[in-house]
């Protein structure tokens, strides 16, 4: 039975001709045997008993007050009974209910007038008020739009919610500090209950934000396929490092989040925002060493971020055009802030029937793509610019035709970058599979570039290229591996690249990848595979099997198997290394273009059962640290001065309860959409 905090009374149904007020039927053509359910949620608060021949009554299971129900053929209903619940008159009640917390009534302050009648719409309805529950989903607002915590003292919103609900008790701030750690513990259980559930390995992103009070903080947000093989991201942890430049300062971030969740001998890789200094990461290492069995000797390990990299070589770019850069914007303010320079340079737009839809537009200096904006559009119409100082004399900096020319170097390699980051901001869950091709792209582009016979173009070109191949030594070696559990690549794709890349070389860096992937193919088959109840349900494919089931029960069960097992151990090296092989000399699959890979996987892990779990491990590796939203940034993110204030334990608990709860209503919205396909 429901409790009283959770009754919702109904006050109106419509009234059928056997039937009463609010569904309990008459006396009239009912059969004995064959009476129907009374549908009135009062009757989980009353009770009918017979008083008399022809006479009942209704008992309150509460107060155990008695009322009238049916005397013959008249039927008193349950008006009044509802009244004796919901409007707080039941004594018992109001002992349970703390005083009745009961949303219609109103208690009477001592010499008011008596309440007057008040009348309902027929589609209302009685709520028990809860305040525990109400605090519960107050919080969980409050987090999950980012409000101000300091909300809850503001005279403003007191006021509104006393008048709302003067029942309502609000809380202090100190209070609703409290109230954001328990929502924070109550969510951190289910997203426990979540990894502790992957069958595979956890990857890592660390993200280091900056604030105004010299403290820094490490967002880490772990990465991982389930036993579903749906990949998952979940905001880990944020801790506070009081001295962001030291060299500890990565390792003890990383070091409290695997003690914290009991990552340790979990962990897979660790992708890292572009400003981690080599000194950091050489403390890093032997820490995941110790706390971590390294995947092929390291290699693997750590990661950078591909979306820091694009910014950086972006941020170079435009320095190096900083004179251009900031003529073209003079130009553009010339225009844009002026109502009467506005409207001169498109009537000449029009006039020159200059053919772009593009139109100017002002940079934000801390996102590099709207420095990119500005520029191709200053570019695309530099035919108006030229004219416009022919109507306007106070318009002087007129650039020249060198200066377009280096306005377009600029667009070209900015475009390049910029066609690779935008692939991070459309794409919810991008992989390492998309980045391969993306910096295979941004290679074949610089090396055209350096030919150029332009001084510009090529000091540009060169000062790009350096960087995108220290990402390339970094992180190649991951990338490659991610094609290779792509089946419509595999090995291919690598070879092709590769041949394009480095010509007589190649052959040299395919073996490197070959060698790595077969290397690391060796160390999954010597990982030992503990008969968990996850790596169970995925031996059977999730199905409970019935059938034949005390055949298997006694099979595992039998302690006369252990020299099978010897044999297995024995043996299994060379049966899996042919399983590497076998899925690599099989034929590419057709590249469509909504291919589900970790779909796939999941329907061949029978068949390949070793390299599916080191290929769901691979597939889980982020190649970004930061959300869509702040893809072109040109600093680094910094906590606001609000969370700043706030202790470091409500900052991690707002931060990392707002994603969960996020991810949880993506996933509902994701499940809705697909049941209506």
């Amino acid at each position: 039975m429901d409790t009283p905090h959770e009754m919702m009374l109904t006050p109106y149904m419509d009234k059928t001709p056997n039937s009463d007020e609010y569904g309990a039927l008459t006396n009239t053509d009912q059969q004995p045997g064959k009476r129907r359910k009374k549908k009135s949620i009062v009757w989980e608060h009353f009770t009918i008993e017979n008083v008399s021949a022809g006479c009942r009554r209704a008992y309150c299971k509460q107060c155990k007050q008695s009322f009238a129900y049916s005397t013959g053929s008249k039927v008193a209903g349950t008006s009044h009974l509802k009244r004796h619940i919901a409007k707080g008159i039941c004594a018992a009640l109001l002992r349970n209910q703390d005083k009745s917390h009961l949303t219609p009534s109103t208690p009477a302050s001592k010499g008011s007038d008596p309440p007057k009648r008040r009348y309902r719409s027929p589609n209302s309805s009685y709520i028990m008020f809860d305040q525990d529950r109400c605090c519960h989903e107050f919080t969980r607002m409050v987090i999950m739009h980012d409000y101000q915590p300091h909300m809850v003292e503001n005279p403003g919103f007191v006021s509104f919610v006393q008048n709302i609900q003067p029942r309502f008790n609000a809380r202090d701030f100190n209070h609703f500090q409290g109230d954001c750690i328990g929502t924070y513990l109550a969510e951190k259980q289910n997203v426990i209950k979540l990894i502790e559930g992957i069958p595979g390995r956890i990857c890592l992103s660390l993200d280091m934000w900056t604030s105004s009070k010299t403290v820094a903080y490490a967002v880490i947000t772990g990465h991982f396929v389930d036993s579903d093989w749906k990949l998952h991201r979940r905001i880990l942890s944020v801790v506070m490092e009081p001295y962001p430049d030291s060299d500890t300062a990565l390792s003890h971030a990383v070091s409290e989040c695997l003690s914290d969740w009991n990552l340790e001998g979990k962990l897979f890789s660790l992708t890292f925002d572009h400003h981690a200094t080599e000194s950091a990461l050489g403390n890093l290492r032997p820490l995941l060493a110790i706390k971590n069995s390294l995947i092929l000797n390291g290699q693997f390990l750590v990661s950078k971020c591909i979306a820091r990299t694009l910014s950086s070589i972006a941020n170079d770019v435009l320095t190096a055009g900083s004179v251009i850069v900031k003529k073209i914007r003079d130009c553009v303010k010339n225009v844009k802030l002026s109502e009467s320079n506005e409207a001169k340079f498109l009537e000449l737009k029009e006039q020159l029937q200059v053919p772009t839809e593009r139109s100017l537009c002002l940079d934000d200096l801390t996102q590099w793509n709207t420095t990119y904006f500005m520029l191709i559009a200053a570019l695309e119409l530099k035919e108006v610019f030229s004219c416009l100082d022919n109507s306007d004399p106070d318009y002087k900096e007129v650039p020249t035709r060198d200066d377009w020319m280096q306005v377009e170097t600029l667009c070209t390699c900015l475009k390049v970058l910029f066609d690779a980051a935008s692939i991070l901001s459309t794409i919810s869950n991008p992989t390492v599979i998309t980045f391969f091709h993306e910096v295979w792209r941004i290679h074949l582009e610089l090396a055209r570039a350096l030919a150029s016979e332009d001084p510009f173009t090529c000091s540009l070109s060169q000062m790009m290229q350096e960087k995108i191949n220290k990402y390339w030594k970094d992180c190649g070696l991951i990338l490659a591996a991610a094609v290779v559990m792509d089946p419509r690549f595999k090995m291919k794709l690598v070879e092709f690249s590769f041949n394009k890349l480095y010509a007589e070389e190649a052959p040299a860096y395919i073996k490197i990848v070959d060698d790595g992937i077969h290397e690391l193919f060796h160390e999954y088959v010597t990982l030992p595979l503990p008969l968990t109840p996850t790596y169970a349900d995925e031996g059977n494919g999730g199905n409970n099997v019935k059938s034949e089931g005390l055949q298997s029960e006694s099979l595992l069960s039998d302690t006369g198997l252990t020299d099978f097992d010897v044999f297995i151990m024995e043996t299994s090296s060379q049966q899996m290394k042919s399983e590497l092989d076998q899925y690599l000399a099989e034929s590419l699959l057709p590249r469509v273009q909504d291919f589900d890979l970790l779909g796939w996987w999941k329907q061949n892990k029978m068949k390949y059962p070793t390299l599916s779990t080191m290929a769901r491990d691979i597939l889980s590796i982020p190649v970004c640290t930061l959300p869509p939203e702040s893809i072109f940034d040109m600093e680094i993110k910094e906590m606001d001065p609000y969370r700043s204030s706030l202790r470091p334990a409500t900052v991690e608990a707002i931060i990392c309860t707002r994603d969960w709860i996020q991810s949880e209503f993506a996933e509902v919205s994701d499940a809705l959409v697909k049941m209506e396909y």
